[in-house]
């Protein structure tokens, strides 16, 4: 009897660990399956949950907890902000009308970089000529593009400050980026019998912009901008002609000898290839700025950037100025010496000077391959 009821005991105790350790390892598996489900939620539903809502937690053993939440919550709201930005620039983009708004931040965040990180380097191009010809109008126009940077002022160092050196001369340039083309314009310099040699030792691969327009015109522009700083100088007829009655001119004056392109031509071309030059019509540069600036963006390799969505034409000055940029309340035009009206000239004086020019302009349009229509 006693051996039948401890047998029966055992069988009971064996049964009872038997569902004791069925019921504990079922315990232990929903546990880790609850567990695992918390641990790949998103990052923000479970930081959430972990992380305490009120601002007052208190004790010091918080400190590390909340420290780590509040980054969290930072780092949530800078995500939040940056595709709240990005959202908005992709809806100013798609707004806006074919402006050249996106270009000006181009062009104000490369002129940003390049004076952070740039570095001042010699000139890839040179503006040399002519005065009075619109060399201030393509400089202003060609340093909105992103990848140009231009020196404002005239350096005037192949011609005045060569003894100075070329470290002096790299110094005045802006900082400039590897992909950006460093600028300057100094009109003397195509007149200037030593500027050719002198820019050809410093590179033989520089480029070079030449704007002309019609002697007679550039003469009398140049004669009226020496009045208005010199009002007793001799008039212009007395200044131009050696002998009027028979049609001699004095060359030997500077607003005449300048518009004498094809002579000035024949020196730099002992140094250049004609490849390296591009000559702006300034004319054209008034009637079609658009048009003769894409050829100079062409010239010095330059996406077209610069298009007609830039210019519109001030009829007080009687030329083109550039756009409103985003950054300004005011339209770009060339200063108050720009545009002046010429001081008036007879006309069968403008005659006698047409025919002077004509055998240097010929030459000229043959020499570079194109007609300026000046006669």
């Amino acid at each position: 009897m006693a051996h039948r009821f401890l047998s029966s005991a055992n069988r009971f105790s064996a049964r009872f660990a038997f569902i004791f350790t069925v019921s504990l390892s079922c315990t232990y598996l929903c546990y880790n399956i609850i567990f695992c489900r918390g641990t790949i939620m998103t990052n923000q539903g479970y930081e959430g949950k972990r992380c305490p809502p009120g601002k007052n937690a208190g004790g010091k053993k918080l400190l590390g907890k909340l420290d780590h939440c509040a980054l969290l919550k930072a780092r949530s709201t800078l995500d939040e902000s940056a595709a709240q930005r990005g959202a908005s620039d992709l809806r100013e983009q798609s707004k806006a009308p074919s402006s050249d708004s996106h270009w000006t931040d181009a062009k104000l965040k490369n002129m940003s970089v390049a004076q952070k990180y740039g570095n001042k380097k010699l000139p890839n191009a040179l503006i040399v000529g002519v005065k009075k010809g619109g060399t201030r109008a393509v400089l202003e126009f060609i340093r909105i593009h992103p990848d140009v940077r231009a020196l404002g002022t005239e350096p005037h160092f192949f011609d005045r400050n060569y003894d100075r050196g070329l470290d002096w001369y790299r110094g005045l340039m802006p900082r400039t980026l590897d992909s950006q083309i460093t600028l300057e314009k100094t009109p003397s310099y195509f007149v200037t019998r030593e500027a050719p040699r002198r820019i050809s030792s410093m590179s033989h691969e520089t480029k070079l912009i030449v704007v002309v327009r019609n002697p007679v015109t550039r003469a009398i522009s140049d004669y009226t901008q020496t009045l208005s700083k010199k009002p007793d100088i001799p008039t212009f007829e007395e200044l131009a002609f050696k002998n009027r009655s028979l049609g001699l001119v004095d060359t030997s004056w500077n607003a005449i000898r300048i518009g004498m392109y094809i002579v000035h031509l024949e020196n730099w071309l002992q140094y250049f290839r004609l490849s390296q030059m591009h000559f702006v019509s300034g004319e054209r540069l008034i009637t079609d700025p658009a048009g003769e600036m894409g050829r100079v963006q062409d010239f010095l390799g330059l996406k077209r950037i610069i298009t007609d969505k830039h210019f519109y034409f001030n009829r007080t000055k009687g030329f083109p100025c550039l756009k409103k940029p985003e950054s300004s309340s005011q339209p770009r035009c060339l200063g108050k010496s720009k545009g002046r009206t010429h001081v008036q000239i007879e006309e069968e004086v403008i005659e006698q000077l047409q025919e002077f020019y004509r055998p240097f302009n010929i030459k000229f349009y043959e020499t570079v391959g194109q007609d300026f229509k000046w006669d």
